[in-house]
């Protein structure tokens, strides 16, 4: 039987190394999406000595670029038949405004038009594996995007200046635009054997937003509790979602891995199916994809 075959976005450290790791130890071949050559040939010569007999590839790509999400989409169809799971787990946090090489405000291209223009141009592969054996997309999110605020479904890519405590608010609206995306995908893959899903890995101790303001102090402090999580354990709700045969049906979830949050009701955004498709019209329109 061929190797099921799984790609992993943002694999170089923390949470989708993890992924990579551990979707490996279970048999997949891994492919690894990732922006800077030397970290990415670094963590997969790492990857492989610690899995014996894994197979890893490695495909580059900074995913804020929209031509390069092409061009890496196309060399993933040249290397695979079929896709059996993607993981979108590439993220920034970055606490000045910066505008990406297609116009766009960077942490929204990175965090959610790039992982939108992969997940569409994948879809044939993954609906190859959904018909055969079932095929899975699980995007990391937060719980982050609670604080997103309004959601302007025009204009929710533009680059501003994000002033004070301003690039929270984008990181979080970053984070509901991926759930958002999430549900109208589960959707629109109806009866095509691929679910899709959002997870949450909670507060975990990686690079991410590292150089934040009073991040370095919150995060020493939060490492003597069991509320800081490391990156192997962050990544646990990843692989269950993309792996656990209790998933192979479910789709179209927010799954959050933090103790007493999956009894918060679901924020306002999330309950509104016009807000999710105009979301979804305007990322096809900002990625040069038809409206379907």
């Amino acid at each position: 039987m061929e190797d099921k075959i799984a790609l992993v976005t943002g694999a170089t450290s923390g949470i989708g190394k993890e992924t990579a790791r551990e979707l490996a130890r279970r048999g997949f071949r891994v492919g690894i999406v990732a922006r800077n050559p030397t970290r990415a040939e670094r963590a997969v010569e790492e990857l492989a000595g610690s899995v014996p007999g894994a197979i890893f590839d490695l495909f580059l790509a900074d995913l804020s670029a929209l031509e390069d999400v092409r061009h890496a989409a196309e060399r993933v169809h040249a290397a695979y038949g079929r896709l059996d799971v993607l993981v979108n787990n590439a993220g920034v946090h970055l606490l000045r405004a910066k505008t990406s090489a297609d116009g766009h405000d960077r942490m929204i291209a990175t965090n959610h038009l790039g992982p939108f223009l992969l997940t569409e141009l994948l879809l044939g592969l993954l609906e190859k594996a959904g018909v055969a054996d079932g095929a899975r997309v699980v995007t990391v999110a937060s719980e982050a995007h609670r604080q997103a605020g309004h959601l302007d479904p025009e204009r929710f890519a533009e680059p501003a200046p994000y002033g004070p405590s301003g690039s929270f608010r984008v990181y979080a609206r970053s984070k509901l635009l991926n759930i958002l995306f999430t549900q109208e995908l589960a959707e629109r893959l109806d009866g095509t054997g691929v679910t899709a899903n959002a997870v949450c890995p909670g507060m975990v101790a990686t690079g991410l937003g590292r150089d934040a303001p009073g991040v370095g102090r919150v995060a020493g402090l939060l490492s003597h509790t069991p509320a800081l999580r490391t990156a192997a354990q962050g990544a646990r709700v990843v692989v269950r979602v993309a792996t656990d045969p209790e998933f192979a049906t479910r789709t179209g979830e927010y799954v959050t891995s933090t103790p007493g949050l999956r009894f918060l009701p679901r924020s306002s955004p999330l309950k509104d199916a016009a807000l999710r498709k105009a979301i979804w019209d305007r990322s096809s329109a900002l990625v040069g994809l038809p409206c379907r």
